[in-house]
């Protein structure tokens, strides 16, 4: 089985090469490169790239993430997260190989408390969340056998996140201000990339399966609630914490103001997923403490 992955050296990309390397052999692509093309800014030159790997199933983990630089980049993140996505479903369908696709809890307004299903009404807030619905919706058209992963708060020890970012600001600040009204379920990249593999082995063989699914820890936490982990976490573990225990304050989304509108509720039903994969989700305090081991060298 020949695997094409994009986007490797991102958390999530550099999780997967981990994860699908036991399906068989892995393309691993990012921008660069001159003689396979990774750069989702060239969809043209994205397709030359699968007819010339010509791979059983393709695994997109490249995206636009920059939530607030998207509102002035409308047209970049589309390219990205909705063009180039087109392209690959596509060329997916043509060869017949499978295509599986990440996206997000941003595809929804975040209204009310209830965890969504896949089934529930979308409605984007962000130019982000527009554009990562617009891929979902070209790969369904396209026709091709396909795994959409929606996912939220994704962490990993490669690279910036709210934790590693919670850790330093705890070491240098006596008080922090975080949000406590946007709720969800922090996940790990090496959560998601096991998910992936077990789940594209599955449905290879069961193409039943194909479609989309919720993907994310289990349980659920505020901003504010992630940040009280982390820091109680450093100081029981000997971190340099400069933060009092109760000088964590919990403020609203509106003591930030963005370009991007945020969901408030993230919260994401994954039953589908565990039960026609046979999957039991963690929860998300367990990723969070394995990422602040491996980013503090604590055991």
């Amino acid at each position: 089985m020949k695997l094409l992955l994009f986007g490797r050296n991102g958390q999530l990309g550099w999780e997967l090469q981990r994860s699908l390397a036991v399906l068989g052999e892995v393309v691993a692509l990012d921008r660069g490169g001159e003689a396979l093309c990774g750069d989702f800014t060239r969809p043209d030159a994205l397709a030359e790239t699968v007819r010339r790997v010509r791979p059983d199933a393709i695994v997109n983990a490249a995206a636009y993430t920059a939530v607030d630089e998207a509102e002035s980049e409308a047209d970049l993140a589309r390219t990205i997260n909705a063009a180039a996505v087109g392209v690959l479903a596509r060329e997916a369908a043509v060869l017949g190989s499978w295509l599986v696709h990440f996206s997000t809890d941003y595809v929804f307004d975040g209204s009310g408390d209830a965890p969504r299903d896949e089934s529930a009404p979308t409605g984007p807030l962000s130019v982000y969340g527009r554009t990562k619905l617009e891929g979902e919706e070209a790969i369904r058209a396209s026709g091709c056998a396909h795994l959409i992963l929606r996912t939220s708060w994704v962490h990993g020890a490669r690279g910036g996140n709210f934790a590693k970012t919670m850790l330093r600001l705890a070491a240098e600040r006596e008080r922090l201000q975080v949000i406590d009204d946007q709720i969800g379920a922090p996940t790990g990249a090496e959560l998601l990339a096991d998910i992936t593999a077990h789940a594209l082995h599955a449905a290879q063989r069961r193409p039943e399966l194909a479609g989309t699914y919720h993907a994310a820890a289990a349980g659920e936490t505020s901003w504010h609630g992630y940040a009280r982990f982390v820091v109680e976490w450093a100081r029981v573990h000997g971190q340099t914490i400069k933060v009092g225990p109760d000088a964590i304050e919990a403020v609203p989304s509106s003591a930030y103001l963005t370009p991007a509108v945020r969901p408030h509720n993230s919260r994401l039903d994954t039953r589908k997923l565990q039960s026609a994969f046979g999957l039991a989700l963690p929860p998300w305090q367990a990723g969070v403490e394995r990422l602040l081991a491996e980013v503090t060298g604590r055991p």
